[in-house]
């Protein structure tokens, strides 16, 4: 199911790109700083490659199945917190109080959030992130660019990572060093989960790496902004798969053209 998801993110981004190549000048105005960006982009793919992605398939040898599941669901039922939180500043208040029990429901019946028990009784996971907040509130993205490690976002996205910073309890340990290893260790589960699907995107990236990863990011940002209440125009050209990652870190990140609401 997840792989045909990701096929058809790959067409739908492909298509966007082949229109773009005909209709956006160059330089592309939502990224300025392509100069930069891309020299970003190379040092994170380098060190990617020479340290993040070891680690990852060294952590899949070594982690049994069900326990690299369980770590996921930990991370993910942490990550609720800031979901509440932003669906409540987002006026999603429904949504707020079902996100809330999910959390309740998985660190309660779930041991902590080892099991997602929630998903079997129909609370479904949500992506809500500071980021997409300042979108719907009005406040615009900026341009385009790629931060160290962290890659894809934008003015605003570096005001949404701090942001839900804050809304993490891990933050508040107080031992940095336990805090930075507890966050090394969701960064090592998120790019260990993304390996089954990376060969995919990167034979997806025909008509330029560079340009898949901006291209696709931002159509996501904006869909997950506007909740798919797209115009009718765009409404085919942004449906993509919430739950796929651009990078090493992108979950609690944001990108958005300077247009977006």
């Amino acid at each position: 199911m997840e792989n045909r998801k990701l096929i058809i993110l790959i067409g739908i981004i492909a298509s966007i790109l082949l229109t773009g190549c005909a209709t956006v000048p160059y330089p592309d105005q939502r990224d300025p700083w392509e100069s930069w960006n891309r020299k970003v982009q190379s040092f994170n793919d380098t060190v990617d490659d020479y340290a993040m992605k070891p680690v990852a398939k060294g952590y899949n040898w070594i982690m049994p199945g069900f326990a690299s599941t369980a770590v996921t669901n930990v991370f993910s039922n942490i990550d609720d917190i800031g979901v509440t939180i932003n669906a409540f500043l987002q006026g999603k208040f429904s949504q707020s109080g079902m996100d809330a029990s999910r959390f309740i429901v998985n660190t309660t019946a779930g041991i902590g959030g080892l099991i997602d028990v929630a998903t079997m009784i129909d609370l479904p996971k949500n992506k809500e992130d500071f980021g997409q907040t300042l979108g719907v509130w009005g406040i615009p993205a900026g341009p385009y660019m790629v931060l160290p490690l962290f890659g894809p976002s934008s003015p605003r996205g570096v005001v949404g990572l701090v942001g839900d910073a804050a809304m993490n309890p891990i933050t508040y340990i107080g031992n940095p060093y336990i805090s930075t290893g507890i966050f090394a260790v969701n960064a090592i589960d998120m790019r260990a989960n993304n390996l089954a699907t990376e060969k995919i995107a990167d034979e997806a990236a025909v008509f330029g790496r560079y340009e898949f990863f901006r291209d696709a990011y931002i159509a996501q940002r904006k869909y997950l902004v506007l909740d798919g209440n797209l115009p009718e125009d765009e409404d085919e050209e942004f449906i993509l798969d919430d739950d796929f990652d651009f990078g090493l870190d992108f979950d609690e990140d944001d990108s958005l053209t300077p247009e977006d609401p």
